[in-house]
């Protein structure tokens, strides 16, 4: 038969469509089941930590190793808010110009 009178949907991606590369979506750091692992100098340093942690209800395993830099990234991760951008909507090209000058924003601005 030919391919072109095909029935149904091919299989083009093999082996790699059916056990392929699946992310742990629902994983979110700094809960229980997955906590953060901070390395920090001091015991005191440690306080901190667990003081922000206690703060923002996070949960996470704080190893104190002097002789290695401080390492807080994932807390740095978990804290950091993603903002979305906000665009100014530009005016269209018969509108009034919005530095006041009284003409049309395509004679003056645009």
């Amino acid at each position: 038969m030919s391919k072109f009178f095909f029935m149904g949907k091919p299989d083009i991606m093999g082996k790699n469509n059916s056990n392929g590369f699946a992310p742990k979506r629902t994983a979110k750091p700094g809960t229980e089941s997955h906590p953060l692992t901070l390395i920090v100098n001091s015991v005191a340093r440690q306080s901190e930590i667990e003081a922000i942690l206690e703060e923002h209800s996070l949960f996470a395993s704080i190893e104190v190793k002097a002789e290695v830099p401080e390492d807080i990234r994932e807390l740095d991760f978990a804290l950091s808010k993603s903002k979305p951008q906000v665009f100014d909507k530009v005016p269209e090209r018969n509108a009034p110009c919005v530095c006041g000058s009284g003409k049309k924003y395509k004679k003056c601005c645009g």
